[in-house]
């Protein structure tokens, strides 16, 4: 009975199981392994039923491999990255997939990579080679128009080549559309927003009703946003600007998000309302943050990731995360501890700064031309 159910009933059905059960699913039979693995399989809440995995890649070179916890049974894995051509770093999220920026060059050259089915795509080179850019990603779909999600990229500022050898700052927009596989400039942008994109400002970004968010890492901190409708661009403050030793942006809810921490043993998220205001939403518990901080003042050392679902404030691999997570039962969010990654099967694994990502597995055959 179960081998001649109809794809939509079967997907609708494995929609319920979490990345790993529904691994196992895919190797009971072939007519399961296509569906898991169909693009058109997962119905469009599947990710909203479960939790985000965390995933940790080497900050530096050390191997083409990355951690990945598993929330439904606190576990961590490892993830060969041996099918991906040349070192990369990770920049963020997308689809299920991740973007990452290959790390054996300056200029900026980009590639998404699902590391769960061992699939790997570069993209095009950028019309105006660039060095240190701005990233900047919007997902497209799924909705009765995309049915598949696809994404975006925009690219802003930089440096690139000028006349005699010398180097300026880059004053375009560049942006790439997967489903058309080809990047266009899009238009000019101010000269005083490209250099402090290029200076000041991490790749990460934050996509919100219509505009892509940057964090600039100059203190006092600010963000940076580009409206994509109208070409235009804009600045916020940020609140306690001069006094937090780390700030990130992330998506929460979707809504824009800020999370920071003091010189003291406080951490803050605020949430961006409607007209441009920052209201306070939540604060890491002191017992927390003092196991997080470990006897050290500050946050200084601090980095972020989040999407709907979770928020993940990490340091390195070995050390602990305190993570704000979205439990549906209950219908709240609660602040919890996950370990770090210190040993596996009995084994100790050595501990390195990592660049973290949070996403739900994606285990369906992507339609953007991975191979």
């Amino acid at each position: 009975m179960w081998s001649n159910l109809p794809f939509d009933l079967l997907s609708t059905i494995f929609s319920f199981l979490s990345p790993d059960s529904l691994a196992r699913a895919r190797s009971a039979c072939s007519h399961w392994n296509k569906c898991v693995t169909s693009a058109n399989a997962a119905p469009p809440d599947y990710s909203c039923r479960h939790a985000p995995w965390f995933l940790a890649c080497p900050a530096r070179h050390r191997g083409l491999l990355c951690y990945a916890h598993n929330p439904i049974t606190d576990n961590w894995h490892v993830l060969s990255l041996d099918f991906v051509p040349h070192p990369v770093r990770p920049i963020a999220p997308v689809c299920g997939l991740i973007l990452f920026r290959q790390t054996s060059t300056t200029s900026l050259r980009l590639s998404v990579c699902n590391p769960f089915t061992r699939q790997f795509k570069s993209l095009p080179l950028l019309n105006i080679t660039r060095t240190n850019p701005a990233v900047g990603l919007i997902e497209v779909g799924p909705s009765p128009q995309v049915a598949i999600p696809q994404f975006r990229v925009y690219v802003a500022g930089g440096m690139s080549e000028a006349p005699r050898g010398s180097s300026s700052y880059e004053t375009t927009l560049e942006m790439y559309d997967s489903r058309m596989d080809v990047w266009k400039i899009i238009g000019p942008m101010p000269v005083e927003f490209a250099v402090r994109l290029t200076v000041w400002t991490p790749n990460e970004s934050v996509h919100s009703n219509g505009i892509i968010y940057w964090m600039t890492s100059a203190r006092a901190y600010s963000v940076m946003g580009f409206e994509i409708g109208t070409n235009t661009w804009r600045e916020l403050t940020v609140p306690m600007a001069d006094r937090l030793e780390f700030a990130s942006l992330v998506w929460r809810n979707k809504k824009l998000t800020l999370v920071g921490g003091t010189c003291v043993e406080d951490a803050f998220v605020w949430e961006l309302s409607g007209d441009d205001t920052w209201s306070l939403i939540g604060k890491v518990p002191a017992e927390l943050g003092r196991r997080f901080l470990g006897g050290k003042v500050g946050w200084g050392s601090t980095k972020c990731v989040g999407i709907d679902g979770a928020v993940c404030l990490y340091k390195d691999l070995g050390s602990g995360m305190v993570v704000w997570r979205e439990d549906v039962e209950k219908g709240r969010w609660e602040w919890i501890w996950v370990d770090g990654c210190c040993s596996m099967r009995g084994k100790q694994v050595q501990n390195f700064p990592i660049k973290g990502v949070v996403l739900h597995p994606n285990l369906g055959t992507s339609c953007l031309g991975l191979r």
